[in-house]
């Protein structure tokens, strides 16, 4: 039986999971992995890309749109992990691969996504701190509704309904806040990531509107851009939509603050691929470094020590997890209905 958790044993909570995991080992690198992993994702991506010269001016070719969203997703998930360094031992090597496959292969900025992403797990949930829940056009608790604009507080009112169409317009504000990052005389590599953004947009936009003629070439971009955002969307969204909102008034030590505001998506190998693997959120978050093929291996000890100190651990199916979430908002925004 565990002993009972006070102010004075709240701390050590997580030290004792920690070394539980790493006496399984699982803080341990996966090159193999990741070789393989990233082998498999950059040759799907040129393939994809030739397989869109090959198919030429066709209306086929928003069939090539759709895989195209979905490899440059998985890209991106491939990059968060590099972020974490996941893949690389050392700072160095994972910014230069970061800025590879985020700047110059899917046209998002390296640097300003992983600053933004690291404040997100430093605070997660949190409407002060985390950069996911800041009322801009979603409004994610009804204490931010007097402190947004008059469209965030329109959209609030249906904003279930909003969720999911807004989504095929997230690649595009990810493209833009990269761009407007390199501007910023504090952001770093601004010469490496600026030159590998604009190399990036002229060889899509130039490749794109050298093979297709304008009206086909549009609606490539649009179906590739929306669904590639969507992707992204639907991906994160299960992780910690619909969970805790903390304020100011919550003190909560590093563990509970960590699972209490995430969700694990659980089935199987399929929803792993699917999600890249971030289905595990709640371990993901306690240990971000841990290699991602890990994170399966970490569950049943992280579920079996939350229940041996009694903090909540939950886990549901994909679609549930979005139920979950679009009630959430829906919640949200009945003050102003």
């Amino acid at each position: 039986m565990a002993d009972p958790v006070t102010l004075g044993t709240r701390g050590s909570d997580f030290a004792r999971l920690v070394n539980k995991i790493t006496e399984a080992g699982l803080l341990n690198r996966r090159p193999v992995y990741y070789a393989i992993r990233m082998s498999l994702v950059m040759g799907a991506y040129l393939g994809a890309w030739a397989l869109f010269v090959w198919v030429g001016a066709s209306w086929w070719q928003l069939l090539v749109a759709v895989l195209l969203a979905v490899i440059s997703t998985q890209i991106g998930f491939v990059s968060h992990d590099m972020g974490h360094r996941q893949v690389f031992r050392t700072r160095r090597a994972s910014d230069m691969a970061g800025v590879l496959f985020g700047n110059l292969g899917i046209g998002l900025g390296w640097g300003w996504w992983n600053n933004k992403h690291n404040r997100h797990h430093a605070n997660p949930n949190h409407e002060d701190h985390d950069p996911d829940v800041s009322p801009s056009v979603i409004v994610w608790s009804q204490d931010q509704l007097g402190r947004t604009t008059a469209l965030a507080r329109f959209i609030a009112r249906r904003q279930a309904y909003w969720f999911f169409p807004l989504l095929t317009l997230e690649a595009w504000h990810l493209h833009v806040a990269s761009v407007k990052e390199v501007f910023k005389p504090t952001a770093k590599r601004r010469g490496t990531e600026g030159a590998l953004l604009a190399v990036h947009f002229v060889l899509y936009f130039g490749l794109i509107f050298t093979v297709l003629p304008v009206g086909m070439a549009l609606a490539f971009i649009v179906v590739h851009q929306a669904l590639f955002g969507i992707y992204l969307g639907c991906s994160f969204a299960p992780n910690h939509k619909g969970m805790p909102i903390l304020t100011a008034e919550d003190k909560l030590d590093f563990l509970r603050k960590q699972v209490l505001t995430s969700r694990n998506v659980k089935g199987g190998i399929f929803t792993d691929v699917l999600l890249g693997q971030l289905n595990y959120q709640i371990e993901h978050h306690l240990f971000p470094n841990m290699p991602a093929p890990n994170l399966r291996k970490a569950q049943p000890i992280v579920r079996r020590y939350c229940e041996e100190i009694g903090v909540s651990y939950l886990e549901t199916g994909l679609i549930k997890s979005y139920s979950q979430a679009l009630g959430h908002l829906n919640e949200v925004g009945a003050p102003l209905r």
